[in-house]
């Protein structure tokens, strides 16, 4: 399966496990908590997904590389105790709590969240030292004598014995004790990832063009030469700062992390030409609807792998914008939440509007550390919740200026601040959907019915930004063109709308 369908089979499975009865037992004792094995190929996506699930379960996640461990890191150290049987003293062996077990127990002290799960990677690579051990702890859930505490997942991956020489085997004992999902490279069902991560244009266009260089591992005469969903994200994220900071982009960069000589020379070419196009059809008059006719006669012309670097161009622009629209919802959305609690405060006669304000910074700023600590929090909450604090800050220094007389008065200006804000979101959303509207004019004008638009019209379809804009605020350019509307009505998320973004 591919590592969507992964995804959803071991989010199912996680949330059967944490389900409870009415006395709050776990259906499914821990003891019968089959581990879930992730068996697949390296680089393609397997540590990430766990850290999408538990951010998106509000749980805890403790990750492992167990390749790094030894046998007394993992079980603890021997020490000997004194024991009284049949009125007789023996000296026996203990061991001290495993460091592994020890990191949930840190977990849930530090952060509050009392179930998660522990993520064991590389499980089938253990030193020999480990291995039995290791095969007790996916059989009992236990370290020496401490077990994993309830309320916590385990969940273990490791990759094929074609990819790795230190692959051990289980016996079937061990299989027969463990929920086996398989999982393969597919590049469709990255790239939905791909847009909402942000991956360079360059690198999704090029491989639309040659989706076999998307993952590929070779044995040659100098070696393994391989290309994984890793390293195209990890390049992607170096590409977007060296060219932030006008920094080349070269063979030599891209060969550090596509350690395959001929798909990093392609690729290097292949984004030479493609900064060029960056250059030549100048996107952002395209977006202002302001395309010259010189612009539109050589699109027209093009070839079609210059259309799709144009059109891998457009996207990321029109992307980057309905990406601002989601951002600055949801940054409002938890606003407003914090500004009720602030309101229910200024009821009382004698609360400080300044202290409050100053509590709802500690208490989100928690939230924030505790998220990242934990992996519990989104990308996208984590930047809503910063600039959440931000929005406080500005309203406490506010409130220093201005000194209002009493509470009442001190709730009137936050809010007159907070609706101002909201009616910049309005005029934000507004002038992003004109935007998407000129995209569409343009390809009309320039590709017509052709497969371009088809193009166009999918990939804002995949993209969860593009998807989640169209569904708040519509784009008749978008529908008119859509072959998959009906469908894509069924399936669109209900959003809060921004009219409900009120405090009274």
């Amino acid at each position: 399966m591919n590592i969507k369908q992964a995804k959803e089979q071991i989010y199912n499975a996680i949330t059967a496990y944490f389900s409870k009865d009415e006395f709050g037992s776990y259906h499914i004792p821990i003891e019968r908590q089959r581990p879930i094995f992730l068996m697949g190929p390296p680089g393609i996506g397997k540590t990430a997904i766990m850290e999408q699930i538990a951010a998106e379960m509000g749980v805890a996640l403790v990750s492992y590389s167990m390749t790094h461990h030894t046998r007394q890191s993992a079980l603890g150290l021997p020490f000997i105790e004194k024991k009284i049987y049949d009125g007789k003293e023996y000296s026996v062996s203990e061991y001290t709590m495993s460091e592994i077990i020890v990191s949930v127990y840190d977990m849930m002290e530090r952060t509050g969240l009392k179930e998660g799960i522990l993520f064991l990677d590389e499980i089938n690579c253990v030193s020999e030292t480990l291995a039995p051990a290791m095969l007790q702890f996916l059989q009992y859930k236990i370290f020496g004598r401490h077990r994993v505490p309830n309320g916590w997942i385990v969940v273990t991956a490791g990759n094929p014995p074609e990819y790795n020489n230190s692959v051990r085997e289980f016996d079937i004992v061990t299989w027969d004790r463990l929920k086996r999902v398989d999982v393969e490279a597919d590049y469709n069902v990255w790239k939905e990832y791909a847009y909402q991560k942000g991956i360079h244009a360059s690198i999704l266009t090029y491989l639309d063009i040659k989706k076999g260089d998307f993952y590929k591992i070779e044995s040659t005469v100098d070696g393994k030469s391989f290309v994984t969903a890793r390293g195209w994200s990890d390049l992607s994220d170096m590409i977007v700062l060296y060219e932030q900071h006008d920094l080349i982009v070269d063979e030599k960069l891209i060969g550090q992390y596509l350690q395959n000589k001929k798909i990093a020379k392609d690729f290097a070419i292949y984004y030479d030409l493609f900064i060029k196009y960056r250059s030549d059809y100048q996107v952002d008059t395209i977006l202002a609807g302001k395309a010259s006719d010189i612009i539109k006669s050589r699109a027209k012309e093009a070839k079609f792998d210059e259309r799709l670097a144009l059109l891998g161009l457009i996207l990321e622009a029109i992307i980057a914008e309905v990406k601002a629209v989601h951002h600055t919802e949801q940054t409002l959305t938890e606003l407003l939440e914090s500004l009720k609690r602030v309101k229910m405060e200024l009821m009382k006669p004698t609360t400080d509007p300044q202290n409050t304000l100053t509590n709802q910074m500690v208490q989100i700023n928690t939230r924030i550390q505790n998220g990242k600590l934990s992996s519990s929090l989104s990308h996208d909450t984590e930047y809503a919740l910063r600039h959440t604090v931000k929005h406080l800050e500005s309203m406490a220094l506010l409130m220093n200026e201005k000194a209002p007389k009493d509470n009442t008065e001190a709730f009137k200006l936050i809010k007159t601040v907070f609706d101002a804000q909201t009616k910049e979101l309005k005029k934000q959303a507004e002038a992003t959907g004109k935007k998407l509207s000129n995209v569409f004019r343009f390809c009309e004008e320039v590709f017509a019915e052709s497969q371009e638009m088809l193009i166009l019209v999918t990939e804002l379809t995949i993209s969860y930004y593009g998807a989640r804009f169209i569904s708040r605020y519509g784009c008749k350019e978008y529908f008119a063109h859509s072959k998959e509307l009906l469908f894509y009505e069924r399936q669109k998320e209900i959003i809060m709308e921004i009219d409900d973004l009120k405090i009274d």
